[in-house]
């Protein structure tokens, strides 16, 4: 079991750029798929990236792909989103999620059994 922390949200312009961190406790955090998400207001969750833990093979939704890139380093349990040339769009809580147990499924939010609580992403225009 793992438990997740999101930090490095908030305000930016359009444009502009935020990385964000999801460290983890837990000793077997190197196995688990790290997933990111994410929920604007009145929208339902949807799936921005994930990293496997076997081959650390990335996934993106297309609406991130050239802008966003995700990344872990296990050492230090924790993984990463990089979000470049953000847009009013992206606003939204980022959430990331870990599961031993996700590969193929890597883009369902149903698929992960742990989640962090979130970090707020604005971005003006």
């Amino acid at each position: 079991q793992v438990q997740l922390v999101e930090s490095g949200g908030g305000l930016v312009q359009a444009g502009g750029s935020l990385r964000l961190s999801c460290a983890a406790s837990g000793r077997t955090f190197s196995r688990h798929t790290v997933g990111w998400f994410r929920q604007a207001p009145g929208k339902e969750r949807e799936f921005v990236a994930a990293i496997t833990w076997s081959f650390g093979i990335t996934y993106y939704a297309d609406s991130v792909k050239g802008r966003f890139t995700i990344s872990r380093d296990n050492a230090k349990n924790t993984a990463y989103l990089q979000m470049n040339n953000l847009k009013a769009e992206d606003t939204a809580v980022y959430y990331c999620a870990a599961d031993p147990n996700v590969i193929a499924a890597a883009t369902s939010v149903g698929a992960y059994n742990y989640w962090g609580q979130g970090t707020q992403v604005t971005v003006s225009s």
